[in-house]
């Protein structure tokens, strides 16, 4: 006489549902991963701006005027965390810590990632997107 055994285990049907149902969690799930991603960098760029700004008016505290634009970075590595002039880390211009000087309204021109007004201690992210010319 046959006796059948029992066997236990998955059938390839549930293996597929399974395969199916993670497939769409990390269809999902992987938008929101990229968006905090990219919310990371604009807060590190706006983290930065925040920086270099009260850097330049612990500047002017000290000594009495905006420093210059020429040497804006060595100017400020002494108030800066580390010494290091950061760079922008959102916009068309990413890792690039150059800054180009502007007088009068700001308007973004150039390839540099900062633009600053020595007369007025204005800086900003110098980037085409409005958004974040804005800052």
């Amino acid at each position: 006489m046959y006796v059948a055994k029992k066997r236990s285990g998955f059938t390839l049907i549930e293996l597929v549902i399974v395969v199916l149902v993670l497939g769409i969690i990390a269809a999902v799930a992987a938008p929101k991963l990229f968006d905090v991603t990219t919310d990371a960098r604009e807060n590190g760029t706006r983290q930065s701006l925040t920086t270099i700004r009260n850097a330049i008016e612990l500047y002017r505290a000290t000594s009495g005027s905006y420093p210059p634009a020429t040497t804006l970075a060595t100017s400020l590595r002494s108030s800066l965390q580390g010494g290091t002039f950061p760079s922008p880390q959102v916009g068309t211009h990413v890792d690039d810590n150059s800054v180009r000087s502007f007088t009068g309204t700001f308007t973004v021109s150039g390839p540099n990632g900062w633009a600053y007004n020595q007369t007025t201690g204005e800086f900003y992210l110098n980037d085409p997107n409005s958004e974040y010319s804005a800052w």
